[in-house]
C-alpha cells in the first residue's frame, strides 16, 4: 500500500537514537519521506541521509512548527496530494499510517488520538482535556486529543490550515484554521509509547497555546 503522491514529513531535533528506525518503518508504506533536521547538535542529519530519506536542515533550532512548515511546503512543491506528519521520537508508530490513508478518503484532515491509559502522564491528560474543551468552545472542532501530532491532510487542506506558529502551538493553530474554514475531519486511534514523559508540550506551552487560541479568535479573520 504505497500511494504515489503521498509524502510523510517528520520534524526531528537531536533524534539520532530513533530516526533510522522511524524512517525504516515509514518505508513500508511510503517512499516519499522528508526529515527536517531542526538544528540538531547530534548525528540526526547524517543518519537520516544514510537511510535514503530527503533531509532538509535548519542551521539553528527554530521549533516544531517551523520544521513542519518547511517539510510540508517542500512536499507541496514536489506535487504531494496527501501529507502525513508524525514525530521522530518513536512515540508514533509508522504502522498506523494505513489508518490515516483509509480515512483521508472520507475527509480532508485526519487527526490521530492517543487512547487514555495509565501510561499517559496525568499532567498531559489534564492539559489535553482542558485544551480540547477550549478548542471546541472557540472553533467548534470536537477532538479527543488536540495535541497529538500524528495527522494527515490533503494538499488543498494544507493550503487552508497552514500555520504561522513556529513552536508546539502550531498543532492548535492548525485546528483553529480548520475550524474557521469549516473543514470536515476524521479521527483515528493510534498507538503511542511514552519514552520520555517530559518531552513535548509543557505546562508553560499549554498556557501559551490557550492564550494564542483566544488571540487567533479575536484578531484573525
Amino acid at each position: 500500500m504505497k500511494i504515489k503522491n503521498m509524502w510523510v514529513v517528520v520534524p526531528a531535533y537531536n533524534e539520532q537514537k530513533n530516526i533510522s528506525k522511524i524512517i525504516e518503518g515509514i518505508k513500508k508504506y511510503c517512499k516519499n519521506i522528508i526529515i527536517v533536521d531542526d538544528g540538531s547538535k547530534d548525528d540526526t542529519f547524517k543518519i537520516a541521509e544514510k537511510s535514503n530519506a530527503i533531509v532538509l536542515k535548519h542551521i539553528v533550532n527554530l521549533g516544531k512548527g517551523a520544521a513542519l512548515k518547511t517539510g510540508c511546503n517542500y512536499a507541496l512543491k514536489q506535487g504531494a496530494k496527501i501529507i502525513i506528519v508524525l514525530d521522530a521520537d518513536a512515540q508514533h508508530n509508522p504502522n498506523d499510517i494505513p489508518k490515516f490513508v483509509e480515512n483521508i478518503k472520507k475527509a480532508p484532515i485526519v487527526f490521530g488520538y492517543r487512547k487514555l491509559n495509565k501510561v499517559m502522564p496525568f499532567i498531559l491528560k489534564l492539559g489535553n482535556w482542558f485544551i480540547n474543551n477550549i478548542i471546541g468552545f472557540l472553533y467548534n472542532v470536537k477532538l479527543r486529543d488536540s495535541q497529538c501530532g500524528y495527522r494527515a491532510f490533503t494538499a488543498e487542506a494544507y493550503k487552508k490550515i497552514r500555520w504561522q506558529a513556529i513552536d508546539y502551538s502550531m498543532e492548535s493553530e492548525m485546528i483553529a484554521n480548520a475550524g474557521k474554514c469549516k473543514l470536515k475531519y476524521k479521527e483515528v486511534p493510534i498507538e503511542t509509547i511514552y519514552s520520555d514523559k517530559y518531552k513535548g508540550t509543557t505546562v508553560v506551552n499549554g498556557i501559551k497555546i490557550v492564550l494564542d487560541m483566544f488571540f487567533w479568535k479575536i484578531f484573525r479573520r
